[in-house]
């Protein structure tokens, strides 16, 4: 039994037992590698402006603490329940373990649709939220991130409440914050950047001129809409993109920077050009070179695997192929060349990490330091991927996941091993006092010399 349920925990466990197999890791060491330390349910109640009371519901769940603090995103989404946040706890885990972060993952979020609630509601309840977070969190036991529904907004208001608890700013509580409230250059845009870099990379492998290149964006929220900008700037051309509202297509190219300011400034793409409106239904399967799913997990069934036309396959959501597609996409491994979300869209953790780091110092780097650092990472990451893959011949996902389970299994066992040398050693201590006692208490009771053994710690007292 598990209070974990739901399509996206089981496509969690599933690519895990999957794994697991492969590494043939026993069966009695498989829950304790993938069932989530902490699972914490808050009730947020918030005053709303009409006078009466709202209650939401929250979650937070801490995957992993053996490789130090938990890390990971908050969302504020209608969708959000506990079986999902733990599916991106894991997910965020390997995530970190494939780039070599020393975190944990994490995830957190609230049960809301964010168009009902006004901007003096929805700052009530993130300060609420993070209120009733404080026991589980800090800054070296789990720091949160923005997610879906949030933004730099959103941590300011946590950080503003967790400092206030404290008595002191306490900036590394959480990262995606403003540069002026000690965020660091380069965030926002970090994980589009990631995914635009390792797709570039991957039409390089393929000996695709980015030039030549057409790019298919679904979702343009922060990751879709950066990624698009920064393949736009590689020289591909972006034919279609999509989000909540609709689709847009030019065969021609679409006006990326500019979609980006109508964007910024009416909350979504609608609006920006009735001529180019386009079926959002059919966006993931129109012919281009790279594909990159930018919006919510399990997009990618198996009738749409088996209908892509696109090159390269650049996961920039968490989770956005199913199982089933997953088998569909190993044979067609020759065809499309998959970046699986844990390694594209890692940027964004990677970045915060450099964050959470610089706060720590109180000592900050130039944008162009940080994109350097993110992109060695990145490279280092995808070379051990690929080679795995190709060593074991199986599909790149497998492989990142070989890598990043595999890493948190030899840390779990390592703790394991330390606490064993703990325990054998407080053994040994006892026994060593019970020889002690035994040698020393005869002589003690006939000399009347008790408090003496117990001045020596070999009696309680």
């Amino acid at each position: 039994m598990t209070v974990y349920s739901g399509p996206v925990f089981d496509m969690a466990v599933n690519q895990f037992g999957v794994i697991a197999n492969h590494l043939e890791i026993p069966m009695d060491e498989r829950d304790r590698i993938l069932l989530p330390k902490r699972a914490i349910t808050v009730s947020c109640p918030i005053h709303r402006d009409d006078g009466t009371v709202a209650v939401f519901e929250g979650y937070r769940v801490q995957h992993h603490l053996t490789m130090g603090p938990t890390k990971g995103g908050t969302r504020f989404a209608p969708s959000v329940d506990i079986g999902e946040v733990a599916a991106l706890a894991i997910w965020m885990s390997w995530k970190c373990a494939l780039v070599g972060l020393p975190y944990g993952g994490a995830k957190g979020g609230v049960t809301v649709d964010l168009s009902t609630i006004s901007k003096r509601e929805l700052e009530a309840l993130s300060r609420r939220y993070m209120q009733e977070m404080i026991p589980f969190v800090g800054p070296h036991t789990d720091v949160m991130a923005p997610d879906m529904g949030t933004n730099e907004q959103v941590m300011a208001w946590f950080m503003d409440t967790y400092s206030m608890y404290q008595g002191q700013t306490v900036m590394e509580i959480v990262t995606g914050k403003a540069v002026s409230s000690g965020g660091t250059l380069g965030r926002r845009a970090a994980t589009g950047r990631g995914v635009a870099y390792l797709a570039r990379r991957v039409l390089k492998e393929l000996s695709i001129n980015p030039g030549t290149a057409t790019a298919v964006i679904q979702g343009f929220g922060n990751v879709g809409s950066y990624a698009a900008l920064e393949l736009h700037q590689y020289g591909l051309k972006i034919i279609a993109v999509s989000d909540h509202t609709g689709a847009l297509h030019d065969s021609g190219g679409l006006d990326i920077p500019a979609l980006m300011r109508h964007a910024g400034s009416h909350g979504s793409i609608a609006g920006f050009s009735n001529q180019l409106a386009f079926d959002p239904e059919q966006i993931l399967t129109l012919p281009c070179d790279v594909l990159v799913p930018a919006a919510m997990e399990r997009v990618i069934d198996a009738k749409i695997a088996e209908n892509l036309r696109c090159r390269v396959l650049a996961e920039g959501a968490n989770g956005p192929t199913t199982p089933d597609a997953d088998l569909i996409l190993e044979k067609r491994q020759s065809e499309v060349f998959l970046i699986p979300d844990i390694l594209c869209n890692s940027g964004g953790v990677i970045v915060s990490y450099f964050e959470w780091v610089q706060d720590l110092a109180a000592f900050f780097w130039n944008e162009t330091e940080v994109t350097d650092k993110l992109f060695r990472i990145l490279d280092h990451s995808f070379q051990a991927v690929v080679r795995r893959a190709k060593a074991e011949k199986i599909s790149h996902r497998s492989a990142a996941l070989a890598i990043a389970v595999a890493d948190r299994e030899l840390g779990e066992k390592l703790l394991d091993m330390v606490e064993i040398e703990h325990r054998l050693s407080v053994l040994f201590n006892h026994l060593r006092e019970a020889v002690l006692l035994l040698v020393l208490l005869p002589h003690a009771l006939l000399g009347g010399e008790v408090d003496v053994i117990r001045q020596k710690r070999l009696l309680l007292p």
